[in-house]
């Protein structure tokens, strides 16, 4: 449950909302008790900023719902962007999607899977690949935290 670290980094870049996708009603309890933690607990008091970030954060039973939210909210469907630390495949670069963002009024979803990635049923949906995120080594683990912060950065961080 990163959810706090992205939505702060989601914040510092300006992004529209950061949604957590999954069936399990278990892990949305655990999702919502963090989130009102930090929005109307303890921690809204101790760290107003992060209460700002957690504003972002959306529980969603699946992508499908997802769609439907931002469809409904910004009057069309978004553009999908899948991230993948697997190499290989047609990807976009930074560089490519960073241009689109700024040029097209359409929404984009950026998707980020974690543990084991995501399944191919959602990479077929995708409307882009982006690059996958290279450090030095052939080690490539990053932490879904770590990779939203790069990829944010990369897209829409200052020049």
């Amino acid at each position: 449950m990163d959810i706090h670290d992205i939505a702060r980094s989601g914040r510092t870049y300006g992004i529209q909302g950061f949604y957590v996708v999954t069936p399990v009603k278990a892990l949305q309890k655990l999702a919502h008790k963090i989130i009102d933690h930090w929005e109307q607990g303890y921690g809204s008091q101790y760290n107003a900023t992060r209460k700002e970030a957690l504003a972002l954060v959306r529980i969603k039973d699946t992508l499908d719902d997802v769609l439907i939210d931002i469809e409904q909210e910004c009057g069309e469907k978004p553009l999908l962007v899948v991230t993948s630390a697997r190499p290989g495949g047609n990807r976009t670069s930074f560089a490519e999607l960073r241009d689109m963002l700024i040029k097209l009024s359409q929404p984009f979803l950026l998707i980020l899977g974690t543990g084991w990635g995501l399944t191919e049923a959602i990479f077929s949906r995708s409307d882009y690949i982006l690059e996958a995120i290279e450090g030095s080594t052939d080690y490539n683990h990053l932490s879904v935290r770590s990779a939203a912060a790069i990829v944010l950065d990369r897209l829409l961080g200052g020049q």
